[in-house]
């Protein structure tokens, strides 16, 4: 009864990355979002943690400043010749397209998820932090 209680009654916070017509879970603390910039053609990257019910934006990394960057951020010093800017901002839940072209992709510890393969190009995802019964998450889609 008690083992039936804890299923029922237990809530395991997550990554949940909602497709529409799939979901998938993640249980890490963090994750970085990698993807080509659509104009400079160069690799960008930021890099989430699960904070409580909400996503922390902690660091952005890109080649060069221009349109769509942040200003407000700090500068990280950084010999890779990339630009490191701290941002340190909390997202309720966020929302993107992801694409082939993009090579939109989740980077997790030593795994590489490209969410491309996982949708029709151009589809949006909703990543948000969940908390799921233990029932769900072990019956549902892993990243």
């Amino acid at each position: 009864m008690l083992v039936l209680l804890f299923f029922l009654l237990f809530r395991l916070p997550v990554i949940h990355f909602d497709f529409g017509n799939e979901q998938y879970f993640l249980t890490e603390d963090e994750f970085t979002l990698k993807w080509i910039h659509s104009v400079e053609k160069e690799e960008w990257l930021e890099m989430y943690e699960r904070d409580g019910d909400r996503l922390l934006l902690t660091e952005t990394v890109f080649k060069t400043f221009g349109a769509g960057v942040p200003s407000d951020g700090e500068i990280i010093s950084s010999e890779d010749g990339f630009v490191h800017m701290r941002i340190n901002q909390h997202l309720p839940q966020m929302n993107l397209t992801v694409s082939e072209n993009a090579q939109t992709t989740i980077l997790i510890e030593n795994k590489t998820i490209p969410l491309y393969e996982l949708t029709d190009d151009y589809e949006f995802v909703a990543i948000s932090i969940e908390r799921i019964h233990l029932w769900q998450y072990i019956g549902g889609k892993k990243l």
